[in-house]
């Protein structure tokens, strides 16, 4: 849910109270884009834009369509969003919960902010109960989410409304100006020379038949990374939110070839706007792991950083993943906030929310 927010307001007896202060209603785009950009910048780790916000918007479907599948669990896709927003009409809180075709049956992701100014006023219980509405017209069996594992206040809020942690993701980050030398000494294509395969971008093979190729990488080894729930996305809508993202840039898709078979991958985003990059994906083939095929892409995607000349390089890695954050040691990321990724059965947000 990415929750932001502390408590809900309740009266002397422990009943839910409205607010006057505020009211929820639905999006007015694009005019709520600039603001709803502003509330998330206030909490996401990368910055984002209205322009952003509206070229994801794109990417939707239009209409949702659910189900319920053979063991009577949610499938298919659907969202639904709402702001919380003052008599002035200052938006000061935001929820979005949704599923896409891959998500896990039976689920609704969720993201919550709220602004740290209005914390406290029953924003973000308000919010929560329009999620959990929604989620129980649908006949969703679990709510799932994420909150920054420095916001104590935030976990607080929503153990208090029945949510568990189930796993901790960790941030880390290379400032690019500071790697070491013997670092920058070895060569990645010596690397992946000694198990004979070669090293390339996708600009240097664009085309279909190539992203097709790195579908087929990222399909099968998504599915190994501890913290992956649901279905891998079919072909075009892995493109649309893996590539056709901002600050995707082919020459920064570094891949590890045996033949013309693709083996090992690693998708660097360039931000422009913090003239930093995201690590958002590297996958191994099997039968390569453990050949330092991996540090091979982090070191060419640590050398590409510093010829663009940006200042850092920041990742995601789950806790569990112990070849992944080993590699990130040896490079030299250093660690920073991490995430927990929190879930609840809908009986128990009932139960809290009374």
């Amino acid at each position: 849910m990415n929750i932001n927010d502390n408590q809900g307001i309740r009266d002397h007896n422990g009943n839910h109270e409205s607010n006057a202060a505020f009211t929820l209603r639905p999006l007015r785009l694009p005019k709520d884009y600039a603001p709803l950009a502003e509330l998330l910048n206030g909490h996401w780790s990368e910055p984002t834009s209205a322009e952003r916000l509206e070229e994801d918007d794109g990417k939707l479907y239009e209409t949702g369509h659910t189900w319920k599948d053979d063991n009577g669990l949610l499938g298919g896709y659907d969202r639904t969003r709402r702001v919380a927003v003052t008599n002035t009409g200052e938006i000061v809180g935001y929820v979005w919960s949704w599923r896409a075709p891959w998500t896990e049956p039976g689920y609704l992701c969720n993201t919550l902010v709220v602004k740290p100014a209005y914390r406290g006023q029953g924003v973000g219980e308000a919010l929560l109960r329009h999620a959990y509405g929604w989620a129980e017209k649908l006949g969703a069996a679990s709510l799932i989410t994420e909150v920054w594992d420095d916001h104590p206040e935030a976990l607080h809020f929503a153990v208090r409304r029945g949510f568990i942690v189930e796993r901790h993701a960790y941030q880390s980050m290379l400032q690019l100006e500071q790697v070491d030398s013997r670092t920058l000494e070895l060569d990645p294509q010596a690397l992946l020379s000694r198990s004979g395969l070669r090293l390339l971008t996708l600009a240097d093979e664009p085309g279909e038949e190539s992203k097709f190729k790195l579908y087929d990488l990222a399909a099968a080894t998504m599915k190994d990374i501890p913290s992956f729930l649901g279905d891998v996305p079919d072909f075009d809508q892995w493109k649309k939110w893996y590539l056709e993202v901002d600050g995707y840039r082919s020459e920064l898709v570094f891949i590890a070839a045996a033949g013309d078979r693709f083996v090992g991958m690693t998708n660097v985003l360039h931000i422009e706007a913090t003239c930093g990059m995201y690590h958002e994906y590297t996958g191994v083939d099997r039968a390569y792991r453990g050949k330092q095929v991996a540090l091979a892409l982090k070191l060419e995607a640590i050398r590409a950083g510093r010829r663009i000349g940006a200042h850092y390089i920041r990742t995601d890695n789950d806790s569990m993943n112990d070849p992944i954050l080993a590699i990130n040691r040896k490079l030299g990321y250093e660690p920073l906030r991490g995430m927990y990724r929190i879930v609840s059965s809908m009986e128990k947000v009932k139960e809290a929310l009374g």
